[in-house]
């Protein structure tokens, strides 16, 4: 049974506690909604699941009842005993953690490549820090192979963009070197409590078997992003310049003239290995 919102109000009133908008606390206080994320995560019984943000437990409760095994992490430790009483009668896992500074390799093991398990993360994210999330354990945590995370709409559509078009940044180019996103849908303000002031959507995001390079093309990758990306609306003759002559451009198969946001992975692979031959 997951929290209705006069059952979610009540339970935080019962304990004293009042959300904080420093911790991106707005908890999801209807049912149809969790059970909806958990549909769309696609989780059933003995699938490994780990939520970050977990709250008082509503989405928690949901992914229970699809069978998975469920890890939640809550930062805040007034609101992780409450969670601890909401979830004493099932089999779900307690983290107090961090999720940004948290040791995710003993938490879940090495991943599918290297023996262990695949976990799939579920989860309302902090909006002020769902990027960041997000990226970091597609780059550090492969034991995490499929995601399905409500963020800011804006933070989604940018996430999810191809190549070309006008969300398409920084952001899109990182993780489309691990992965596959996806807007799968929407959640109106009205349904948290408290209401945010921003739309809402449901990203999924799907691990590649192997990421579109490796860690050193990765790493020069990185470093023509930030300087492309640092002044998008110059052309990449411009701004990438000093490191690739206009051979180094034909041989990548890419106009001098082009701006950051017309290339997508591959193509920032070609250039990074134009750079590494010189």
């Amino acid at each position: 049974m997951t929290h209705s919102r006069s059952a979610l109000v009540e339970l935080l009133d019962r304990h004293g506690i009042v959300l904080g908008r420093a911790l991106g606390q707005n908890y999801v206080a209807d049912p149809n909604t969790v059970r909806r994320i958990a549909r769309l995560a696609a989780v059933g019984p003995g699938d490994l699941v780990v939520e970050i943000g977990a709250g008082v437990g509503s989405l928690t409760l949901a992914l229970l009842e699809t069978g998975a095994e469920v890890t939640a992490i809550e930062v805040d430790g007034r609101v992780a005993a409450v969670l601890r009483d909401v979830l004493a009668p099932t089999a779900a896992r307690v983290v107090t953690a961090d999720a940004t500074t948290l040791d995710w390799d003993a938490l879940v093991g090495p991943g599918p490549a290297a023996g262990g398990a695949s976990w799939t993360l579920v989860a309302n994210l902090p909006y002020n820090l769902a990027t960041g999330i997000v990226l970091d354990l597609l780059a550090g945590v492969p034991a995490i192979g499929r995601m399905l995370v409500m963020v800011q709409l804006e933070v989604a559509e940018r996430l999810a963009a191809p190549a070309g078009s006008r969300t398409y940044g920084l952001p899109s180019v990182k993780l489309a070197w691990f992965a596959r996103a996806r807007i799968v849908g929407r959640v109106p303000p009205t349904v948290f409590v408290p209401e945010p002031r921003v739309q809402s959507a449901l990203l999924a995001v799907d691990r590649h078997p192997a990421p579109a390079a490796d860690e050193a093309t990765f790493a020069v990758v990185r470093s023509l992003l930030d300087v492309a990306f640092g002044q998008r609306r110059k052309m990449l003759r411009r701004t990438l310049g000093d490191r690739i002559d206009e051979a180094g451009f034909a041989a990548a198969g890419i106009a001098p003239s082009a701006r950051p946001e017309e290339l997508d992975v591959d193509a920032w692979v070609r250039l990074a290995a134009v750079v590494g031959r010189a």
